[in-house]
C-alpha cells in the first residue's frame, strides 16, 4: 500500500533540499478560475512530446535522496496519459505522489478507473476549493471529488484563499461531502492570493519591505521541472512562465539535462543561503549591501535583484562562504509561505 502523508510532513520533506521535486504536467485547466496565479486556460499548452517527459520522469525517479513529487499544473487530471504513465513510474521507484486538483474531474461520484488507478498511487490529494472553483465549476464537483479521494483512504489537503467567509464555507462543503467528522479525513489549509496571471487583477503586495528584513525563503528548497524541460530554481509562477533573471531557469531538451539541471539548482550555494538564512542575512555581504535599505514588493524581488548581480559578476568566488553561511539557519522560521 502506498504510504500516506499530511501536510505537516510535506512540508518538511520540501524544506529539505534535495528530497522533492514539483513536476509541472500542463499549463491547461479547464475551469478558468478569475484568479488564477498562472493564467491557465482550456486552450493553454500541454504535453506534445510524450517522449521527452517519460524521459524525464525516468531520470527523477533515479535519483538517489529524491523522496517526493509533486504533480501541479494547470490541472493535472486533463492529463490522462501523462498523468497516469507519470504516477505510476513514480510510485514504482518508492516516491511519495502529491497531487494538486481542483477536483473538476468528478462530475459524479463513479470517477473512471484511470482516477481510481492514480488516487491508488498517491500519499496524498491537494484539492482546492473557493469562490472561483465554485464559479468555474459549480459547488458538486468538490464534494464528489471528496468522497472519491477518501473512499481510497488518501488523505485530504484542502487549500483555501483565506478572505471573507471562505474558510467557513469550505468548512460546510467538507461536513456535506465527509460528514461531521470530515477531519478525520482531510485538512483545511488556509492561503493567500497571488498577485500572479489572472491573480493581478484581484491581488496585490500589500506592503513593501526593507531588504535587509526579508526572512528565509519557503519556495526555493525544491526545484520545479515543466513538461517541456524547463526547470527553474523555485515555483514562482511568474519564473516558469519566463519572468525574472534567465539563471533562474534552465531550458532542457533531455531528461539527463533535467536531472542535471534539478541536481544543479538543489546543490547551488546561494539558493541554499536563500532557504537557509534567507536574502536579509545576505544583504549583510559586501556583494549585496546595498540592498539593505531598499525595499521590495516581495521576497521574490530581493532575490531577482540578487541573481541578477550574480550574473553581473560573472564566476563566483564567493561559494564557500555561501556554503557556510548556508548550514547556519534551518529552523525555518520567519519563512514567508507560498502554496504550489
Amino acid at each position: 500500500m502506498t504510504a500516506r502523508l499530511n501536510h505537516r510532513a510535506i512540508v518538511d520533506i520540501r524544506r529539505t533540499r534535495g528530497r522533492s521535486v514539483l513536476l509541472f504536467i500542463t499549463d491547461r485547466c479547464p475551469v478558468g478560475c478569475g484568479h488564477c496565479s498562472v493564467d491557465s486556460r482550456p486552450d493553454s499548452p500541454r504535453i506534445t512530446d510524450f517522449a521527452l517527459l517519460e524521459s524525464i520522469v525516468d531520470r527523477l525517479a533515479g535519483i538517489e535522496g529524491l523522496e517526493m513529487a509533486g504533480i501541479s499544473g494547470g490541472e493535472p487530471f486533463v492529463e490522462r496519459r501523462g498523468l497516469t504513465r507519470t504516477v505510476r513510474q513514480l510510485s514504482e521507484a518508492g516516491k511519495h505522489v502529491v497531487i494538486y486538483t481542483s477536483g473538476f474531474w468528478a462530475r459524479s461520484e463513479r470517477a473512471p478507473q484511470w482516477i481510481h488507478d492514480v488516487l491508488d498511487r498517491s500519499a496524498v490529494i491537494y484539492l482546492s476549493t473557493d469562490a472561483y472553483h465554485v464559479a468555474g465549476q459549480g459547488p458538486e464537483r468538490f464534494g464528489h471529488a471528496a468522497r472519491v479521494i477518501a473512499g481510497h483512504e488518501v488523505p485530504i489537503v484542502v487549500q483555501c484563499i483565506d478572505e471573507g467567509d471562505t474558510l467557513q464555507r469550505a468548512e460546510e462543503a467538507l461536513t456535506k461531502a465527509l460528514g461531521r467528522d470530515w477531519s478525520a479525513y482531510a485538512e483545511l489549509i488556509p492561503t493567500h492570493g497571488l498577485p500572479h496571471g489572472r491573480g493581478a487583477d484581484h491581488y496585490s503586495f500589500q506592503e513593501r519591505t526593507q531588504g535587509s528584513d526579508f526572512g528565509p525563503c519557503d519556495v526555493v528548497d525544491a526545484t520545479v521541472v515543466r513538461y517541456d524541460g524547463r526547470v527553474t530554481a523555485c515555483c514562482n509562477e511568474s519564473v516558469i512562465m519566463g519572468a525574472g533573471p534567465a539563471a533562474l531557469r534552465a531550458d532542457c531538451t533531455t531528461g539527463e539535462e533535467v536531472e542535471a539541471a534539478v541536481r544543479d539548482f538543489h546543490a547551488d550555494p546561494f539558493y541554499r543561503a536563500l532557504g537557509s538564512v534567507g536574502p536579509g542575512a545576505l544583504t549583510a555581504l559586501p556583494r549585496y549591501n546595498d540592498l539593505a535599505e531598499r525595499h521590495y514588493s516581495s521576497i521574490c524581488g530581493l532575490c531577482w535583484a540578487m541573481t541578477r548581480r550574480n550574473s553581473e559578476a560573472g564566476a563566483r568566488t564567493d561559494a564557500p562562504l555561501l556554503t557556510a553561511i548556508a548550514g547556519i539557519g534551518r529552523d525555518h522560521t520567519g519563512r514567508e509561505e507560498h502554496t504550489a
